[in-house]
């Protein structure tokens, strides 16, 4: 476990008591690349929360549109905002230079576009502390801009089982649905920047190795919009190839943790989960996404013999491989 925060609870709830040092400090670490559309609405939820004693660093990656001009003015509003700006290289570089100022004990991690219930972060800290826990987590929704928001889920209590067998199955949690000391980071040495689509799932990956002790708060906090500015999750095959990069080096480097793990279980998160992404591709006719999912299949050496119906034809130039598809339907 990382070395203890101050055990102090909040000794209000009223969002104004920011000046209650009795509480340890949480810094939330936030990225904006062109998100002056929803930015204003996140920098003051999180300065709404009724926890007492919050910092928002904010680091503008680049923006093309006003949310930095946008930023300067919401930290004349708000003394605890910090804003700092890089040249645009991506929200992983961007927290990692906000985490290298930060002041708090403990972290949280929230995107421009996306927002917490007023009670996140205190219900987050409650339960970190009672349970005497490096990392706690919460459920949340996906809001979808111009359609039907997802439902409310709320994860498995994974502290329960076992945490490495479910974490290689897929990400735990989006990267604003946890709250964490500020030891563990220092301890992974902050995010890395090798498969930008998937390095929150790297980072919580690379966090469990070094502390497993987590506790879930079994309510709907955090909320991510989907939206079409784009998103980094919005493009299938890049996060699956991605996901399946973290997995392999996480099994490597990690090999000692997972010995308890089958072969059989690790093939069916790596060649398993590929396999299986590659055809709900094909199924849903994303065939963009299918034809770099079965090239993967052959390239990492997944494939079986009745998986060569599907890869072959992948091999083909992009129009000639859609084309056959659509020329010999299902």
């Amino acid at each position: 476990m990382s070395k203890p925060i101050n055990t102090a609870m909040p000794s209000s709830t009223n969002a104004s008591s920011n000046s209650d040092t009795d509480s340890p400090l949480i810094t939330v670490v936030m990225p904006c690349f062109n998100a002056e559309v929803y930015l204003e609405e996140a920098v003051e939820c999180v300065f709404k929360q009724s926890y007492p004693r919050v910092e928002l660093i904010v680091v503008d990656d680049g923006s093309g549109d006003s949310s930095y001009a946008l930023l300067q003015q919401l930290a004349k509003k708000h003394p605890r905002l910090k804003v700092l700006q890089q040249e645009n290289a991506g929200p992983y570089p961007a927290r990692n230079l906000a985490l290298a100022q930060a002041q708090g004990e403990l972290i949280a991690f929230l995107d421009a576009d996306d927002y917490w219930a007023p009670d996140c972060l205190s219900k987050l800290f409650k339960a970190l502390l009672e349970g005497d826990a490096d990392l706690s987590y919460c459920g949340w929704q996906n809001i979808v801009e111009g359609g039907e928001d997802g439902p409310p889920y709320i994860p498995p209590a994974y502290e329960d089982g076992d945490i490495f067998a479910a974490f290689l199955k897929g990400c735990p949690w989006p990267i604003h649905a946890a709250l964490t000391k500020r030891s563990l980071i220092e301890q992974a040495e902050g995010f890395s920047t090798r498969c930008f689509s998937s390095m929150d799932y790297d980072f919580w990956l690379r966090l469990s190795a070094i502390s497993q002790e987590i506790v879930r708060v079994p309510e709907v906090l955090a909320f991510y919009r989907w939206h079409n500015q784009g998103q980094i999750s919005s493009i299938k095959w890049r996060q699956v190839i991605d996901a399946l990069r973290v997995k392999t080096d996480f099994i490597a480097a990690q090999y000692r943790l997972l010995s308890h793990l089958s072969p059989a279980q690790l093939g069916d998160v790596t060649a398993g989960f590929i396999t299986r992404q590659a055809y709900d591709a094909f199924w849903k006719r994303d065939l963009v996404s299918a034809q770099y999912l079965f090239r993967a299949l052959l390239r990492n050496g997944y494939w079986k013999k009745a998986d060569l119906k599907y890869i072959l034809p992948s091999l083909l130039p992009p129009p000639l491989f859609r084309g056959l598809v659509r020329l010999t339907g299902p």
